[in-house]
C-alpha cells in the first residue's frame, strides 16, 4: 500500500520536476534506508506542504526549484558525515539535468540544497522558504515534536549520550539566540513563538 506521503510527493514531482518515475523512485528509495528515523519521505512531505503553505503568501520567484530542493534536501543522509548536503545537491544537480532543466535552475536548487546546512541568511526568498519549510517541525504540536527529537536521537544512536546532550544543546542554544528562527515573514508569525516554546522546554530537559 502507498502511504499518503509517497502519494503526496509523487504528485509534486510530477507538478514541479518532472515525469521520470523511475529517478523518483530512486529518490524515495533512498528516504527508505534502514538508518532513518526521523530524515524519511515523511520529513520530506512536511517540508513540501510547509512550501505549499509560505508560498502563497510569500511570492516566490521559482516554486518549482523550490520543491525540487525540498525533494532531494536530504536525499544523502548519513549521521556521521559533514557534507549530507553537498552530496544531495549534486545528485540533485545530476538528476535535474537529466530531466532537462536548464543550468540557472540547477544551479538555484543545488545552492538551496547547500543552505539547508546551516539555515543562516538566505541569498533570496526561495531560498528563505525552504529554511523556513525545514524548519517548521521546530513548532511542531508536542507529540510531533517528541517523535522528531526521537528519530534523530536514533539515528545519531553511534553518538554516546554525553556527547549527543552537549551537541543537542549547543544546536537548541544556536537557534534560541538568533534574532529570529524564521527567514520569512510567515514563518515568524506562524511559528517563532512554538519554535521558541519547544526548543526551550526540550533544553530543560538537558540542563
Amino acid at each position: 500500500m502507498v502511504s499518503e506521503h509517497l502519494l503526496e510527493l509523487e504528485v509534486a514531482w510530477q507538478q514541479h520536476v518532472g515525469s521520470d518515475m523511475q529517478l523518483f523512485e530512486r529518490l524515495m528509495g533512498r528516504h527508505r534506508e534502514k538508518h532513518r528515523k526521523y530524515h524519511t519521505a515523511q520529513h520530506v512531505s512536511w517540508v513540501v506542504r510547509h512550501v505549499d503553505e509560505l508560498a502563497a503568501d510569500e511570492s516566490p520567484d521559482d516554486l518549482g526549484a523550490i520543491v525540487a530542493a525540498a525533494l532531494y534536501h536530504d536525499a544523502i543522509y548519513e549521521p556521521a558525515s559533514p557534507a549530507n548536503e553537498r552530496a544531495s545537491a549534486r545528485l540533485a544537480r545530476r538528476d535535474l539535468a537529466a530531466l532537462g532543466w536548464d543550468d540557472e535552475r540547477v544551479s538555484a536548487v543545488s545552492d538551496m540544497i547547500e543552505g539547508t546546512k546551516h539555515h543562516l541568511d538566505p541569498a533570496d526568498t526561495d531560498t528563505a522558504i525552504l529554511f523556513d519549510a525545514d524548519l517548521a517541525v521546530l513548532a511542531a504540536d508536542p507529540a510531533s515534536y517528541g517523535d522528531y527529537t526521537r528519530g534523530v536521537r536514533a539515528e545519531y544512536r553511534h553518538v554516546d549520550d554525553d556527547d549527543w546532550v552537549t551537541g543537542r544543546i549547543a544546536v537548541l542554544d544556536g537557534f534560541l539566540d538568533r534574532p529570529s528562527i524564521y527567514a520569512t515573514a510567515s514563518g515568524r508569525e506562524r511559528w517563532e513563538d512554538r519554535a521558541r516554546a519547544n526548543l526551550a522546554a526540550e533544553l530543560a530537559t538537558l540542563r
